[in-house]
């Protein structure tokens, strides 16, 4: 899919960057793979891990998603885009709301615009579970971006430029997530939590890079892409990380919900289901068209039907959770 290709993904330097360039360098072979990102010291760092001397393919392209005329050069010749590029810390984006609409909406506006302009074939966004019914202001301006890159496609014209979206939820051993917070507070023998009764989803970096790699060949344009996986209660994972931990209630932040959605009742109305993952398609009138020309036979979601974190069939138990665990931190020492 990717062989021969040029292939940009902003944010690149990130933890979902890394992940997707050590993956694509090892599965296929891409005419060249820019990384795209404003921090030029973990450009550097990167740029060890994967040198353009040896992965000959390897760009590093100093930029930020809010300089439409940096993307615009960034973009020339490139085949498919994966913006990964955001403002993702709730209380941060709480704090600074328009740093945050700058970068996550009109960031996403630039994306859009320069990959029209430029005729990128392939444009995927990573989106999260705080999009759907958003009540922080991250939720909010993802939600907004996601409609952006949906649309985007109703103006396309006669370019070949189509755009879709992923959304999924929280990153096992991403930066800021729960899981490395955890992982350090355990040398204290207390783990602060929010609400007991809190639940979330849980995937881990390669299966995020993977369902992402699976959407860029299943993409017509429009789709929201959401993976079924499992979800896990606060305390359990809690315990999961540091049995030997007690815990302590602290109330939930401004901005947090007790339970994730990633497909609302009324986005469910306008969903195709399969065995692995949801597709929200734009809206009712496109839901026929999918399924005539699906050859992998979506079908229909319930009435009433909603994918939320604590109704979820697919619970991840404590070993699972430490094997994914155990895996990252064995990559991490390698």
């Amino acid at each position: 899919m990717l062989d021969g290709k040029s292939v940009l993904v902003t944010g690149g330097t990130g933890s979902f960057g890394r992940e997707f360039v050590e993956i694509v360098l090892r599965r296929y072979r891409p005419r060249r793979l820019i990384v795209f990102s404003r921090d030029e010291l973990k450009q550097q760092e990167m740029s060890r891990r994967f040198d353009p001397k040896v992965h000959r393919a390897m760009r590093y392209f100093l930029g930020d998603v809010r300089d439409r005329g940096r993307l615009d050069r960034a973009f020339d010749g490139v085949d498919v885009v994966v913006h990964a590029a955001a403002l993702k810390q709730v209380p941060s984006c709480e704090y600074n709301p328009l740093e945050a609409v700058k970068t996550n909406v009109l960031g996403a506006a630039n994306v859009i615009d320069a990959a029209l302009d430029r005729g990128v074939e392939r444009v995927i966004a990573l989106s999260t579970d705080k999009a759907a019914n958003p009540i922080n202001l991250y939720g909010a301006t993802k939600l907004c971006a996601d409609k952006l890159f949906v649309g985007a496609n109703n103006y396309c014209g006669e370019h070949p430029t189509r755009f879709a979206v992923v959304r999924y939820g929280n990153v096992v051993g991403s930066r800021g997530s729960v899981v490395p917070f955890f992982l350090e507070m355990r040398r204290r023998g207390v783990l602060p939590i929010t609400d007991p009764r809190m639940t979330r989803f849980w995937i881990t970096l390669q299966q995020g890079v993977e369902f992402v790699l699976a959407s860029l060949r299943r993409m017509r344009g429009g789709e929201i892409f959401v993976p079924k996986i499992p979800s896990m209660n606060i305390v359990d994972l809690a315990r999961a990380v540091a049995p030997n931990c007690r815990t302590e209630t602290v109330g939930i932040r401004p901005g947090e919900k007790l339970h994730e959605t990633m497909i609302s009742e009324d986005d469910a109305r306008h969903t195709l289901e399969y065995d692995d993952y949801f597709a929200v398609l734009p809206n009712p009138d496109t839901l026929m068209f999918h399924r005539q020309a699906d050859p992998e036979g979506g079908r229909p979601c319930a009435d009433a039907f909603q994918y939320a974190s604590d109704t979820n069939s697919d619970w991840l138990s404590a070993q699972r959770l430490r094997e994914m665990l155990g895996l990252l931190e064995s990559k991490e020492a390698a």
